[in-house]
């Protein structure tokens, strides 16, 4: 069972680099490894295992933040229709996006960041991202509101981008011209 412990920190390697694509069909480890990725988010949005296990509660997780550099993914929550995004996948990859911006009022955070880092996080307001699924099937995805935001924030990390490098550092609060807020 993976916990917090599994999990690298700011400063770890595997943070700043561009992840490797996974090889279709995938090994029973790189397999093995997305299920327990997708089994952490799920542990660590049950109030008794993350009191149990010392969780910190998460919505995505991306294998560079476990120090293993390659294309996978998990994401679990579900949207302001109460929709559920549970996917684990390989090789994502956002194939469009809006011109229109979207944020978090309060700012993003990062199981591999323990410290707060205030600002606005400018993402795009829709996308698309194709993957491979975890039953190794092609997926297609129109994501919008929080589910988009998650889903960039993860595939960030496929590419050795932190949240924060988004933040505009003269003006962490800037609003980016023509967002909409997102509500958590």
């Amino acid at each position: 069972m993976l916990t917090m412990k599994d999990v690298v920190r700011e400063g770890h390697p595997s943070l700043r680099k561009q992840a490797k694509e996974v090889a279709i069909p995938p090994t029973k480890e790189e397999i093995a490894l997305l299920k327990s990725m997708q089994t952490f988010l799920s542990n660590s949005q049950d109030e008794e295992l993350v009191e149990k296990y010392d969780l910190r509660p998460g919505v995505g997780l991306a294998a560079p933040q476990l120090g293993v550099e390659k294309r996978m993914i998990a994401v679990l929550l579900t949207d302001d229709k109460d929709r559920l995004y549970d996917y684990g996948l390989f090789n994502p990859k956002i194939v469009s996006h809006s011109v229109e911006k979207s944020y978090l009022p309060s700012g993003e955070g990062c199981l591999s960041v323990d410290r707060e880092v205030p600002g606005i996080v400018p993402r795009y307001a829709r996308i698309t991202v194709k993957a491979i699924n975890s039953d190794l099937e092609p997926v297609k995805l129109r994501l919008r509101g929080l589910p988009a935001i998650v889903f960039q924030h993860e595939i960030d990390h496929l590419n050795g981008v932190m949240f924060y490098d988004h933040i505009n550092e003269d003006d962490p609060f800037a609003i980016p011209e023509n967002a909409v807020e997102v509500d958590r």
